[in-house]
C-alpha cells in the first residue's frame, strides 16, 4: 500500500485564494451597473437551479485546475 504524508502548501493555497478574490473583485467592479438585475434574476431562480449552477462552476474550475496541473 502506498502512503504519503499529507502536506498542504499553504503559500500556494493562499495564493490561489487571493487570486480568486482578485478575479471576483474585478468582476464586481466591471459588472457594477448590471449587478442589480443579475441579483434579481438569481433571486427568482429555485434553490435547485442555483445549486446546479454552483456545482457546474465548481466542476469547470476543477477541470481547469486538473488540466493545468497535469
Amino acid at each position: 500500500m502506498y502512503t504519503q504524508d499529507m502536506h498542504i502548501d499553504w503559500k500556494l493555497f493562499l495564493t490561489a485564494m487571493g487570486l480568486a478574490l482578485v478575479m471576483e473583485g474585478v468582476f464586481y467592479a466591471l459588472a457594477a451597473p448590471k449587478l442589480p438585475s443579475l441579483f434579481k434574476m438569481m433571486a427568482e431562480r429555485s434553490s435547485a437551479e442555483i445549486r446546479i449552477m454552483g456545482l457546474m462552476t465548481a466542476l469547470i474550475g476543477l477541470l481547469v485546475v486538473w488540466l493545468v496541473r497535469t
